[in-house]
Order: C-alpha cells, then sequence, then structure tokens
C-alpha cells in the first residue's frame, strides 16, 4: 500500500511503481500440477488486473 507524506497529495510515478512492485512481490507459492480450473483462471484474471493497473499509472504521468 502506498503511504502518501499528507493527506490529498498525490503520489509520483516512482511511489506508484514501487507499490505495483511490492504488491506483486507477495511470496505465494504456486503448484501447476495441483491447480485446477478455478486456481488458473484466478491466475488469468490477476494478470489482467495487473495489466489494466499499470496501464491505469502510466497512464496518469
Amino acid at each position: 500500500m502506498m503511504r502518501r507524506k499528507k493527506k490529498g497529495s498525490i503520489s509520483s510515478k516512482t511511489e506508484k511503481m514501487l507499490a505495483l512492485q511490492s504488491a506483486k512481490a507477495e511470496d505465494v507459492e504456486f503448484s501447476a500440477m495441483e491447480a485446477d480450473h478455478d486456481d488458473v483462471e484466478a491466475i488469468r484474471r490477476g494478470e489482467a488486473a495487473d495489466q489494466r493497473q499499470l496501464k491505469e499509472i502510466l497512464d496518469e504521468q
């Protein structure tokens, strides 16, 4: 989560990119052999959400 210096301030591109990277760096264990259809679909939705979020961050600049 991004921390703002004061309420109402706008985060810089660097702060936004660091927040996105830290969110992606979560330690999650995944086994493709044990994944079911719902797991694979959740991964696809997560990747799509990451791309939308990155596009939104870059468009704000």
